[in-house]
């Protein structure tokens, strides 16, 4: 084995008669390392916006949500809820409330969703970190607020929050078939705006939050009604384990769902997409080795009499078909070094600087730069995927040009 590697070497890092064969291997290091950026750069910057999109989520979903199996709603009365609010883990509890609404602000309509939360919540999530303009007032005293999407904002013309803006809000009335009077029709309520949030354009675009004792007398429910209960654990807890000791409390039901199964949708087209591009790049590595089968066969041709003195000392076909092959992975092995250390230089300055910026740089995002979220495991991924295209890309030339060595002799 020391013996291949070293004629690879020698043959790799030596100079050959002919000129073309050190700019195609050049071309080929080069190439591979440019491609073994591009790997670890992408899956990096995938892994940075997946975890902005996580963290603001997060701040709006719990780690664990209570819903009913069937209808929009339960009762707490009939819900074991001392018993999980006894659990060590659990650290709040947030009761909510959520119905189909029209709002309504001066000449302009539109319908979306209103949500409800208990006082706690607060206190419990991280909500007010996206908060764009004014506070996350939900309720002070007896008067209720309404804090709303940045997409409703506009729609509805709310551009300040200077005087205040007020927002009628409108719900069907329950068990009511029919009226043509309208306001025999709806339940009304007058929402002063307190603030304007962004977390994602289709919840931005659709939500409206305000207390939960709003939408219950909008709603005309009993104070037990609950859309969820949301769960909020301690650090120390483990997701898994209180999520299946919840679910023998709960019942059959009851749903409960983790961060994940709360967005999978978005979770798992997030994931499909990182694939779907980390396999083009694969794909376009796959072409830039063919630089290093054309470098491995040209330098094959080119040493076809040391070949032949190296089979009249007793080299065996395997130990020379190494030799070609221990070269090919030299060069491989060279490409992959040099692309994830440039990727590792590029991703730091990124992650430490923001020199690529996202659009214009107006502000108009929540972040201001490209993402980045480096892994240890994607750069072990990269590294031997780029390791088993390179062998393959020295495999075939090499066993395709040595299929008649046995005819070779020393002239």
């Amino acid at each position: 084995m020391q013996f291949t590697l070293f004629m690879a070497k020698r043959y790799l890092f030596s100079r050959k008669s002919h000129h073309l064969i050190n700019i195609i291997s050049t071309i080929s290091v080069a190439g591979l390392a440019i491609g073994t950026a591009a790997l670890i750069i992408i899956l990096s910057v995938f892994n940075g916006f997946e975890q902005v999109i996580t963290n603001l989520y997060n701040s709006i979903n719990p780690d664990l949500m209570i819903t009913a199996k069937q209808g929009k709603t339960f009762s707490t009365a009939h819900f074991p809820l001392e018993k999980i609010k006894n659990k060590p883990e659990v650290r709040a509890i947030v009761e909510m409330m959520e119905e189909d609404a029209l709002f309504k602000y001066q000449q302009q309509q539109y319908i979306g969703k209103l949500r409800g939360y208990s006082a706690n919540f607060t206190k419990t999530s991280h909500a007010d970190t996206l908060i764009q303009d004014g506070t996350f007032l939900l309720q002070s005293g007896k008067t209720n607020y309404a804090v709303i999407g940045s997409g409703v904002a506009w729609i509805l013309g709310i551009n300040s929050l200077r005087q205040t803006p007020v927002i009628d809000v409108f719900v069907p009335k329950r068990g009511l078939k029919s009226s043509l009077q309208f306001e025999n029709a709806f339940n009304s309520i007058l929402l002063p705006v307190s603030g304007v949030f962004s977390v994602q354009p289709d919840m931005d675009q659709q939500y409206i939050f305000t207390s939960i004792e709003a939408v219950r007398k909008l709603m005309d429910y009993s104070p037990d009604i609950v859309s969820s209960l949301e769960i909020y654990l301690k650090k120390s807890a483990s997701l898994q384990k209180i999520q299946s000791e919840i679910k023998n409390i709960s019942g059959k039901k009851y749903n409960i769902k983790n961060r994940f199964e709360q967005n999978e949708t978005l979770f798992k087209i997030m994931k499909s997409e990182k694939l779907a591009v980390f396999l083009i790049l694969v794909f376009i590595l796959l072409l830039t080795s063919f630089n290093m089968i054309g470098s491995v066969s040209l330098l094959i041709v080119e040493k076809i009499k040391d070949i032949a003195v190296l089979k009249s000392m007793g080299a065996e076909k395997r130990t020379i078909r190494r030799i070609f092959i221990s070269q090919g992975m030299l060069i491989t092995l060279t490409g992959t070094i040099a692309g994830l250390i440039a990727g590792l230089i590029i991703l730091f300055l990124q992650q430490h600087f923001g020199i690529i910026k996202l659009g214009n740089g107006s502000g108009g995002f929540i972040i201001d730069a490209y993402p980045v979220h480096m892994k240890i495991l994607d750069f072990i991924i990269v590294f031997f995927t780029v390791q088993v295209i390179g062998l393959l890309a020295s495999w075939y030339p090499v066993h395709f040009l040595t299929k008649n060595f046995d005819k070779v002799k020393l002239s």
